[in-house]
Parts: C-alpha cells; sequence; structure tokens
C-alpha cells in the first residue's frame, strides 16, 4: 500500500464527516484544485484505501431502530461458519473480532424490542456460540 500524503488523510477526513461533498467543495476546503481532489479521489479509490460511501441516518430516524451490541463467545474451530452465518442475518449490520473473554461482537438494529429479542435469540441458537452477552444502546453520543 502507497503511503498516504497528508493532503489524503485531509481528503478521508472531510468524505467521512459527508460523503455526498462535492469535488468544488472538497477543494475549496483543501485549498487545492478540483483536479488535484479528483486525481487523489481516484487514487485511494484504485489503492482500495476508499472501498465505498456510506449512508449516515438522522438521530431522528436511529432514534426509531433499536441497536444492540451482541457478545458472542464461541467454539473457535466454528468461528468462520458462524461469521458466515450471521452475515446472512438482516438485522446484524456488522461483526467485530475481539480479545478477551467474547470472541465477536455482532451490532444489531432491529424496528422493535420483539425483532431485536428474535435476532438475539438466533443468534444464541448458532451452532458454534457457547453463549452470548446483548448490551442495548441508550443513546449515541457521536458518531464519526
Amino acid at each position: 500500500m502507497k503511503v498516504v500524503s497528508e493532503l489524503d488523510r485531509q481528503l478521508i477526513q472531510l468524505l467521512s464527516g459527508n460523503a455526498r461533498a462535492s469535488v468544488a467543495e472538497l477543494a475549496r476546503e483543501l485549498s487545492v484544485t478540483r483536479a488535484t481532489v479528483q486525481n487523489h479521489i481516484q487514487q485511494l479509490q484504485q489503492q482500495g484505501i476508499i472501498q465505498g460511501y456510506t449512508l449516515r441516518l438522522s438521530n431522528a430516524y436511529r432514534g426509531t431502530m433499536i441497536e444492540a451490541h451482541v457478545s458472542i463467545a464461541t467454539e473457535q474451530r466454528k468461528v468462520s461458519q458462524l461469521c458466515r452465518k450471521l452475515q446472512t442475518m438482516d438485522d446484524v449490520r456488522s461483526l467485530y473480532s475481539i480479545s478477551g473473554e467474547f470472541d465477536l461482537v455482532a451490532i444489531i438494529k432491529s424496528a422493535s424490542t420483539e425483532s431485536l429479542d428474535q435476532a438475539v435469540d438466533h443468534i444464541s441458537e448458532l451452532d458454534g456460540v457457547i453463549r452470548t452477552q446483548t448490551s442495548v444502546v441508550l443513546s449515541t453520543k457521536f458518531e464519526r
């Protein structure tokens, strides 16, 4: 991987804050030409540093969703198949491998407590899961 320049870091930070910012806005903010911004974005995409753009939902809308972090202790030899099964679950938005007492953390977003409960029950029943611990997110203080 190519070394990322200071301009690239600043560009990534701006795009992280607003992935829909226009090239003209980014160029103005960085005090460079639009062509420079376009070239750097293209290079970052070609290097795989920028792999896509995402949607950030308003706090008001997110407030209608229930988010939980499900810590999962697993049988080590079944982690790969377990990850594939979790990836097929719509409510599981992301999955992290972690160190410590648990092996994985699944981030779940559901429309209701009932659907959250069903998702957690489904995870608990998967082959290779030893135990789970669920923490419901009460509020988001900030997100980047």
